[in-house]
């Protein structure tokens, strides 16, 4: 599950009574209250048209809300620059194609420290450091038109990483991904948030691999937020998930239904393959088991 790593209890981002219309359109955002703290690895969680979006775009001022505040380590961003809240904010957008700007991969994650005013030896050094926290050094001089979908979208985490930022916000990084490509964009966050201490917030509607790497786990629907709690508590409440249009991790799913429908003993949910391998075990008898473990040992 996720590692024990320690919060500070004073929040990075707290967003509060936070309501959004788009005109025409009616309300996207229905009174929400949201706080994240330094070093927290969040997942908002919820199907297309839910709000997630949205709402991530109040969190880094690119949306004005109706109603409510966003504080970003305790200032309000209405009071911050839009380059004040990039050097502490950085957000990288669902579709790469719209971040991406430059014409080698070199040149996009270099224009970013570039902005800033650093040297040219700083500029180097952290565009030389971000390509590599996202495994794409390789194609350092590679024409972006020239990589595939998932390295564009690692290419535009590494631009903003290039920034220095202490937290991230992601809008479904792992979309349009294969399954690898997902396990391994979530690796690579992981490590910025386990590894390099970097605050992440991301939305997303995948389900499978959340309870590996999050913290937190928000529900969104219609605007509102459903629940927020560890992976423990919001996959517990598949009710809720139903109400979201969501589903359990698969491998839950499978515990759930041989608990429920074919009356198998498990205790719990377990929501990783680990836990459900350690359940699943427990239902084979002892004496089976010795004597699996004597025939693989001949």
């Amino acid at each position: 599950m996720v590692s024990s790593m320690k919060h500070t209890d004073e929040p990075v981002i707290r967003a509060e009574k936070i309501s959004f219309s788009y005109v025409g359109h009616g309300l996207a955002l229905d009174c929400i209250d949201f706080m994240v703290r330094k070093g927290e690895f969040v997942a908002f969680l919820a199907s297309n048209g839910a709000g997630k979006t949205t709402f991530l775009k109040v969190l880094v001022g690119l949306l004005k809300p109706g109603t409510g505040s966003v504080r970003l380590n305790g200032r309000d961003i209405k009071g911050l620059s839009a380059s004040v809240i990039c050097r502490e904010i950085g957000f990288v957008l669902q579709n790469p194609t719209d971040q991406l700007f430059a014409a080698t991969v070199e040149e996009d994650v270099a224009a970013g420290p570039r902005n800033l005013g650093l040297p040219e030896d700083e500029v180097e050094r952290r565009v030389a450091e971000a390509l590599e926290l996202v495994s794409v050094s390789h194609l350092r001089k590679r024409a972006i038109h020239h990589i595939s979908h998932g390295e564009q979208k690692r290419v535009s985490i590494a631009g903003i990483i290039a920034m220095n930022p202490s937290t991230l916000i992601l809008d479904e990084p792992t979309a349009g991904l294969d399954p690898e490509g997902e396990a391994s964009m979530l690796r690579t966050l992981n490590r910025l948030n386990k590894e390099h201490g970097k605050t992440i917030i991301l939305a997303t509607h995948s389900v499978d691999m959340l309870p590996l790497f999050a913290d937190r786990i928000v529900i969104m629907n219609s605007g509102k937020i459903l629940q927020d709690g560890s992976p423990e508590e919001v996959f517990a409440d598949r009710e809720m998930l139903k109400g979201a249009r969501l589903r359990l991790p698969y491998i839950s799913r499978l515990l759930y239904e041989l608990r429920h429908l074919d009356g198998a003993p498990i205790d719990g949910i377990p929501l990783t393959i680990g836990e459900a391998r350690v359940k699943l075990l427990e239902l084979i008898p002892e004496e089976r088991l010795i004597r699996n473990m004597r025939g693989q040992g001949e």
